[in-house]
């Protein structure tokens, strides 16, 4: 079965003029156009394309590859605003639409949003939507703290930074905890690091505990071995200027230079960390 707005690796069965029609195993056919097909596909070769609809609703295929598929967030940036919706840029040719029905507020042209990606039930066309809490996983957590997850970063808040969990679940990332800077449709790896009793969850980029201080204290070397053996920070330094020299705490800092020192790899004197 193709499945649209999903990967899919399927068979060349035969070139027409406007592509390569492919196949799953069951017979059901879908064009790649012409201009995605690579110079050596023939007929019989499998290749792996994402299915998407076109303006007249047919499935199609391509070789480009989306940021984000269906049942997933991503963060788009709106291209036009139309009558019926908003056209978002998710790297396609054709753009996505976030229907008025489906945006949380109304989406300006130029802004980003956080969406995500479902099939409309009446024409099966990927669409994407901005109210997210029907999408989120509020109540059963699986998840435990400690645990690496991968983050999208979301919207600036208050506190930080909001962030989707795993396609899963949504958390926040506090403004004490972001030790390197974060823009909003960022990806990167990230800690859980409390489950609260309401089932709000947050998080940190930095794995927590004692075993951040592995990468922080080679980070440290690293920059020692730059600077001639010489880093002139120590424990009276002020906070904001080691996260911003380090993007670590002060508290990983100090756990990365007593590491380094109990190896005897560094001494820390009054002006700052020497290399041994």
């Amino acid at each position: 079965m193709i499945e649209i707005g999903k990967y899919n690796t399927l068979k060349a069965a035969r070139r027409i003029a406007h592509g390569m029609v492919l196949q799953d195993a069951e017979g059901d056919d879908v064009l790649l156009p012409k201009k995605f097909v690579p110079e050596n596909l023939a007929p019989g070769d499998d290749i792996e394309v994402f299915v998407y609809t076109d303006s007249e609703d047919w499935p199609v295929a391509t070789t480009q590859r989306p940021k984000a598929i269906l049942g997933e967030f991503a963060y788009l940036q709106v291209k036009e605003v139309v009558v019926f919706g908003a056209f978002l840029d998710w790297g396609l040719d054709k753009d996505l639409l976030a229907p008025f029905a489906e945006q949380s507020k109304k989406m300006e042209r130029g802004k980003g949003y956080l969406v995500y990606l479902l099939l409309d039930e009446q024409t099966d066309r990927l669409i994407a939507s901005s109210k997210l809490n029907k999408f989120l996983e509020t109540e059963n957590i699986e998840l435990e703290e400690g645990q690496e997850v991968d983050l999208l970063i979301g919207t600036p808040a208050d506190l930080g930074f909001t962030a989707i969990i795993n396609h899963r679940y949504r958390g926040l990332l506090y403004k004490s905890d972001l030790y390197r800077p974060v823009q909003p449709g960022d990806r990167c790896k990230g800690y859980i690091k409390t489950i609260r009793p309401d089932k709000k969850i947050d998080l940190t980029l930095q794995k927590p505990g004692y075993a951040q201080v592995e990468p922080n204290a080679e980070n440290i070397l690293q920059l020692l071995r730059k600077h001639e053996g010489f880093l002139d920070l120590h424990d009276k330094s002020d906070p904001e200027e080691i996260t911003a020299r380090l993007h670590m705490s002060k508290k990983a800092f100090k756990k990365a230079i007593g590491a380094l020192y109990k190896q005897r790899l560094i001494r820390i004197e009054e002006d700052g960390v020497h290399l041994v």
